[in-house]
């Protein structure tokens, strides 16, 4: 009987094992998973900027977190034993972040958590390399896109070696905020300016652009002139006369030759008149009385002043220069050849001006007539632009 038992008891238990065996698998997984919990800040960051990865609120439920998966979307991955962690991405767009968290029990769970990474604008500048004083150059930017399509903001600091704002930052002016700009120049040298692009959203784009300013090439030719000027009045006893003239403004003066002549007087003696030329920058100052004429070859009273080799002759040449006016000044104001230059102060003072014939009786002319006439030599440079080279 106990045999009988037995194997009964044993054939019971067998099939038993069989059924749990084939139905009673949750009965026997003890497994336990865990609960992953992912919080991502910011979740909106610029190109190159880190997002902070925060799992710490992640539970094992039973024993320990013994493992943490990252997977940051961008093709790289981490694995790290503490719920935190930070990464950065260098490229705008739409990443996903995907947190696996694994026990001690050999159970897992994944959270995910999307970021969005702004682009900075892309800045495309258009312009010449290079371009000749005095000319106006184009820089265009209408080319710079957004990568996210936003509008932009542009700000040009068109000159990096002034502070225009006063905030000891030369390259940070908005000297203009269109996407086009003309760019005047003045002088010869290198251009140093800075673009800056901002798409509202926090993502700015910086950069520097160089216009090279060349000189201009000038054939200079010297041509003589004679200025011819004349003066007719009138001047009662003890009266002056004055008038300016600046014959340096021309060119170069070379000569002058000032002759002051009296009307003939009826009979001797001659009148007499002073004639005098101050040449203020000089400070040159001549003073010249009136010589009597002849009468019986009706030669009338007269001055002379006349002055030579007052500048040596100009040399033509080439010559480079920002502008003809800038090389002008330059020629013109050449050390050692600046004589003549500035104001001349032309003055006529009447002396002695009473006839003899009316002796004893009231003078009918108590002054003369006199005629002031200036022959000036002057060298004027005659100025060509010419364009030498592919680049100018």
């Amino acid at each position: 009987m106990w045999g009988s038992a037995g194997t009964s008891r044993g054939f019971a238990t067998g099939v038993l094992l069989m059924l749990c065996l084939s139905g009673c698998t949750g009965v026997l997984d003890t497994t336990v998973a865990p609960r992953a919990s992912l919080e991502a800040y910011p979740v909106l960051i610029q190109e190159g900027e880190i997002v902070t990865l925060d799992a710490r609120e992640s539970s094992a439920i039973e024993g320990i977190i013994t493992n943490y998966l990252w997977d940051f979307g961008d093709g790289t991955t981490a694995e790290t034993i503490v719920g935190f962690t930070s990464h950065s991405y260098p490229n705008h767009g739409q990443y996903t972040i995907r947190l696996t968290v694994t026990n001690d029990q050999g159970g897992s769970d994944d959270a995910i958590a999307t970021i969005m990474v702004n682009g900075a604008p892309s800045i495309n500048i258009t312009m010449p390399s290079t371009v000749r004083s005095g000319d106006a150059a184009l820089l265009d930017a209408s080319n710079t896109y957004d990568p996210e399509g936003g509008e932009l903001d542009f700000s040009w600091d068109l000159d990096g070696s002034f502070d225009n704002d006063g905030d000891g930052d030369s390259l940070n002016d908005a000297d203009a905020t269109t996407s086009e700009v003309l760019l005047e120049t003045e002088r010869s040298g290198i251009i140093k300016g800075q673009l800056t692009v901002n798409d509202g959203e926090g993502a700015t784009a910086i950069k520097g652009f160089e216009l090279n300013v060349t000189t201009r090439n000038f054939k200079v030719v010297w041509v003589t002139e004679t200025l011819d000027v004349s003066w007719d009045e009138y001047l009662d006893q003890g009266e002056t006369w004055q008038s300016n003239l600046t014959p340096g403004d021309a060119g170069r003066v070379l000569t002058v030759n000032a002759i002051l002549e009296l009307d003939q007087d009826i009979a001797p003696p001659h009148d007499n008149f002073t004639l005098s030329l101050n040449i203020v920058e000089d400070n040159y100052r001549k003073v010249v009385d009136t010589e009597p004429g002849n009468y019986s070859t009706n030669e009338p009273a007269r001055a002379e002043i006349f002055l030579d080799e007052m500048n040596a002759p100009g040399e033509d040449g080439m010559f480079v220069a920002d502008s003809a006016e800038e090389l002008l000044q330059r020629l013109l104001s050449e050390t050692g050849n600046l004589r003549g230059g500035g104001e001349w102060i032309w003055s006529v003072f009447a002396q002695q001006s009473e006839p003899d014939s009316f002796i004893g009786e009231p003078d009918p002319d108590p002054g003369n007539d006199w005629t002031l006439t200036l022959q000036i030599t002057i060298m004027r440079p005659s100025l060509t632009e010419v364009s030498v080279g592919d680049g100018i």
